[in-house]
């Protein structure tokens, strides 16, 4: 049987520099959200956004304004290299530890 203790020492450790970057990472994206808004009500200019959902394998493309279609291929472009590095690290996490 395991014990108490045992127990407690299975779970996943973060160190606190990693979630500190975690944070931090958090914290910018709040802040350029919130300077973006600010520049675009001081500056009275139009704005446009684009993005990409990836639901599972379904992916949801948005977007809106006068520069909506360059921003939807970017964050596609962006989207297509950040599953391409995910399957590439994990294939080579997978191969180190076992």
């Amino acid at each position: 049987m395991i014990s108490d203790e045992e127990a407690e020492d299975e779970g996943i450790t973060v160190s606190s520099r990693l979630l500190g970057f975690l944070l931090l990472g958090i914290g910018l994206v709040f802040a350029g959200i919130a300077v973006l808004v600010i520049a675009s009500i001081v500056l009275g200019g139009s704005g446009s956004v684009g993005g990409v959902i990836l639901i599972g394998p379904i992916p949801i493309v948005f977007g809106a304004g006068p520069d909506a279609g360059w921003l939807i291929a970017f964050s596609m472009i962006l989207t297509v290299v950040s599953v391409v590095l995910f399957l590439v690290l994990n294939r080579r996490n997978r191969k180190f530890s076992g």
